[in-house]
């Protein structure tokens, strides 16, 4: 379970939600960073009504499972932490939220290990019905669904959580509904957050001590369709003129929203020289068959302008292996293309046909065995990106903003005057690129690096394919 940084308790911790029982509340988050964006504005509702984070569930008075189901994989694994926080913690107010819960409430009802089902439509309301059961020590109804989807809102006032990276919403929801994918089913129809909640929020965010904000979605690039005189390009324009943000982060845009101008904005060095750019397939014929608004070439040429316009651009992907009628020779196209892209990483999914869209009824479906072996063909592809990218900045200084540390162990200790060896830390830390980097530093608390962004100069690559550095 991912470890959660517990939020400050607001001053009116105590006035809120008067005479309900007090506690701490568990969130284990799967997915994507919209998903870690829903985590953080859950964590704030609790805290503002007096339960702050907790990293372990056994102590938790409410544990929050905030799933995902863009894979049958992603669904299997939501069922295991749900029952594993039950056996954690007999007791608990245990909620299944999110994606999964949106798609499948019914099926999540059945299990006896969970006492609430909340899909995202009623997130909005899930610290209110946690909360009651709670104080009732009775379930609550098993699921909600609101008469009208609610805005998706900036996050409540209260509790700050403590941490280098927020991640923010600007907008939810998918108009461009692909053949394999269930997210237009489990985040409706898109809408975007205006622009000045979005300035308050990343105002706010900043003055909590964040050092960096991720602006996540389903599709960015269309963000402000539904506004007056709102673009992604104007909302990025209003942030870096409006708050002394040290860094911003878009998480993902499709090649065909790529233009010049838009990257033009990446001029101002805020802007995190990062691009996660979904190709999903590198073979037009299944590609069409997807129902993605792009072929190859306007792919490449997306590449080709991000490379050109701000150097030392990582450049990210997904990638689909085994969609239904993928032949041998478009898998092949597909091997091909991505390899000459040279992607700095690629997550990389064989086929999950999910119930509820058009791809689950297409009858030529590829063999289990057969998609196992294209993904891992792919896997080199991926591998071989991964290390060339990074292989390619050693001997950079770049700036990484340091989020967690550890011992470093004697071994790498330093002898004082006394002769004994100082205590090392070893700090993680990410850099603008998105790349992982890891420092050695002593052990000192007037040397904390957390929450700081410093220059690191890259070293080399260790197996575990996080970068060694030396902090500047």
């Amino acid at each position: 379970m991912p470890t959660p940084v517990a939020p400050a308790a607001p001053d009116n911790a105590g006035e809120i939600n008067d005479g309900a029982i007090r506690g701490t509340v568990a969130i284990e988050t799967h997915g994507c960073k919209l998903n870690q964006a829903d985590s953080t504005v859950l964590a704030e509702q609790f805290a503002a009504a007096g339960y702050p984070l907790t990293p372990s569930p056994a102590a938790a008075n409410v544990i929050i499972v905030n799933t995902c189901t863009v894979t049958a994989t992603a669904d299997a694994k939501a069922r295991q932490a749900l029952r594993a926080a039950r056996r954690a913690n007999p007791t608990a107010i245990i909620v299944a939220a999110g994606c999964y819960s949106q798609r499948a409430a019914a099926e999540l009802r059945q299990m006896p290990e969970v006492t609430l089902v909340v899909g995202n439509d009623a997130k909005p309301q899930l610290a209110e019905l946690a909360l009651a059961a709670l104080a009732q020590q009775t379930p609550a109804p098993a699921s909600l669904t609101p008469s009208k989807p609610p805005h998706p809102g900036t996050p409540a006032p209260g509790g700050i959580l403590r941490r280098s990276r927020a991640m923010v919403k600007i907008q939810e929801g998918c108009d461009q509904v692909c053949a394999y994918c269930i997210v237009p089913k489990v985040r409706g129809r898109e809408r975007s957050i205006p622009p000045t909640d979005l300035v308050q929020t990343i105002q706010r965010q900043t003055a909590n001590g964040y050092r960096e904000v991720v602006l996540t979605g389903t599709q960015l690039g269309t963000y402000g369709f539904d506004l007056p005189n709102a673009s992604l390009a104007g909302l990025l324009d209003a942030i870096l003129s409006a708050t002394d943000l040290p860094r911003l982060r878009v998480s993902s845009l499709q090649a065909h929203e790529i233009s010049a101008d838009l990257l033009s904005r990446w001029q101002d060095n805020r802007l995190c020289p990062h691009f996660h750019i979904p190709l999903q397939s590198g073979c037009d014929r299944t590609l069409q068959a997807m129902r993605r608004r792009y072929d190859t070439a306007t792919f490449r040429r997306a590449v080709a302008l991000v490379r050109r316009l701000v150097p030392d651009a990582a450049i990210t992907t997904d990638l689909i292996v085994g969609f239904p009628g993928e032949t041998a020779a478009d898998f092949a196209a597909s091997r091909n293309f991505a390899a000459a892209i040279n992607f700095a990483d690629i997550h990389l999914f064989p086929y999950s046909p999910r119930p509820g869209t058009s791809a689950y009824y297409l009858a030529d479906g590829v063999p289990a065995a057969v998609k196992r072996a294209r993904a891992s063909e792919m896997a080199t592809v991926k591998a071989a990106g991964f290390d060339a990218f990074r292989r390619n900045l050693i001997g950079q200084t770049r700036p990484v903003l340091w989020e967690t540390a550890r011992p470093d162990g004697d071994e790498n200790g330093n002898e004082n005057g006394a002769g004994h060896r100082d205590r090392r830390l070893l700090w993680r830390g990410l850099t603008d690129n998105y790349v992982r980097v890891a420092a050695s530093a002593a052990d000192d608390p007037a040397l904390d690096l957390g929450g700081r962004i410093t220059p690191a100069r890259l070293t080399g690559l260790r197996d575990d394919g996080v970068m060694t550095g030396e902090i500047g």
